[in-house]
């Protein structure tokens, strides 16, 4: 499992990188766990919004491409196709839960019980944003809509796909200076939300590679525990979490 926070090239920076982003290695990584002629599958984060999926699908299926990985075919679930078989989808080599909105992606991944199906799953989960948040054991509802750090009965922790401990928060570069409800991000809410727990925000280009049983964090990062945070690694630089 990757826990990616944008695997495509830095957000904000059209066609950065012509293929996936290869910095602290991470194509090399992926490269080196690839079938050949890999069956892929997309699994949408807004599963009515229809275009959107379909433009996003395409483009991961370039990129992929592009990065000289071989690709049979590259599949969408979205709610078009509201159920699949577990021999359905572990007929996929590599899948890729998608970014978006952490809480609305839950209830999608919920509803099609992807959880279950990716018991004894032996293929390639590569999470993207919102989907590297929601492949942990416990998730952090991080708030990022208005209003949603002043609603009590918004989230905070809830059971997540189970595929890694580790808590990224993506998009550092974009989102350390960002306020929310008339308050900093960081240090008025999630500084906040972190006293017992211990969270990883990363810029687009880091990663988590979850293999046997061990979780290696690659490229620059920080940790967030108990209200404190501190760099824990560099880019092009790789720790064991």
């Amino acid at each position: 499992t990757f826990l990616t926070s944008s695997p495509t090239g830095p957000l904000g920076v059209p066609c950065s990188v012509p293929g996936l982003d290869n910095s602290n290695s991470f194509v090399d990584l992926l490269a080196k766990r690839w079938k050949p002629n890999s069956r892929c599958l997309m699994i949408a984060a807004f599963p009515a919004n229809h275009d959107q999926n379909d433009q996003m699908t395409w483009f991961y299926h370039e990129a992929v491409k592009n990065a000289g990985l071989s690709v049979a075919c590259f599949d969408l679930w979205d709610n078009r196709t509201p159920s699949m078989s577990r021999e359905e989808f572990h007929a996929y080599d590599a899948v890729f839960p998608a970014g978006g909105h952490v809480p609305t992606q839950r209830r999608w991944f919920e509803s099609i019980g992807l959880r279950e199906l990716l018991t004894d799953y032996d293929g390639l989960v590569v999470c993207t944003s919102a989907g590297s948040m929601n492949a942990a054991r416990e998730v952090y509802g991080w708030p990022e809509e208005p209003g949603e750090s002043l609603d009590p009965n918004h989230e905070l922790f809830f059971p997540g796909l189970g595929l890694a401990e580790t808590v990224v928060l993506p998009h550092y570069q974009m989102m350390k200076d960002a306020w929310l409800d008339g308050r900093p991000l960081f240090a008025d809410i999630t500084f906040g939300h972190s006293m017992g727990k211990t969270f990883y925000a990363i810029p687009d280009g880091s990663f988590v590679l979850v293999e046997g049983g061990k979780e290696t964090l690659y490229g620059e990062a920080y940790r967030i525990r108990d209200g404190k945070m501190e760099p824990v690694c560099r880019a092009e630089e790789s720790i064991l979490l």
